[in-house]
């Protein structure tokens, strides 16, 4: 092999190499790009459990917000799934609950896990769950159906432009999901 080949090829490994650390580093820092896009953008947050108190808040009689519920199924999710009700008027700062029904379809047991999301995002920080299904993977056994209750409450500092926020679930089945 030639100096002059060999040159080369060094200099194609360099190249390669550095390829392969860049993908690396790309692949490495995609998570907290990602979080920071979330928070930026106000989307696929995890809704997780309020830790306030209830005595926290001060009801305010004054005003309502409607709470829209909407409920849909993975295209794969073999379940009946729907709210007890479309929407409901709220005051913020009380305290609500709502029950959702499931039903697994199926002759077969069924895992699945709701996927909640709050529109508008930016008022997803005032919305607070203390108790949904949405918080575990459901386990269903064949035909079985539940009521799932899922408890509330608005801030009173939700911002007096926001007058309705949608929360939406939709089921997967993760019954063939592996978990770690």
């Amino acid at each position: 092999m030639s100096e002059e080949l060999a040159q080369k090829n060094a200099k194609l490994v360099k190249k390669l190499v550095m390829v392969v650390l860049l993908m690396f580093g790309f692949g490495y820092a995609l998570v907290p790009l990602y979080d920071v896009l979330c928070d930026i953008t106000g989307q696929n947050r995890k809704i997780q459990g309020s830790t306030e108190e209830a005595s926290e808040f001060v009801v305010d009689e004054s005003r309502e917000v409607t709470v829209e519920f909407i409920t849909s199924l993975n295209e794969s999710t073999p379940m009946a799934f729907r709210a007890e009700k479309n929407s409901l008027k709220v005051h913020p700062g009380q305290y609500y609950t709502v029950n959702f029904y499931a039903k697994n379809n199926t002759n077969t047991p069924l895992k699945a896990q709701a996927i909640p999301s709050i529109a508008p995002g930016l008022a997803e920080e005032f919305f607070k769950k203390t108790q949904c299904f949405c918080f575990t993977t459901q386990t269903f056994q064949a035909k079985e159906e539940k009521t799932m209750p899922v408890r509330f409450v608005v801030n009173p500092k939700l911002p007096e432009r926001y007058k309705t926020i949608t929360l939406s679930y939709t089921f997967f089945d993760t019954t063939n999901i592996v978990e770690n």
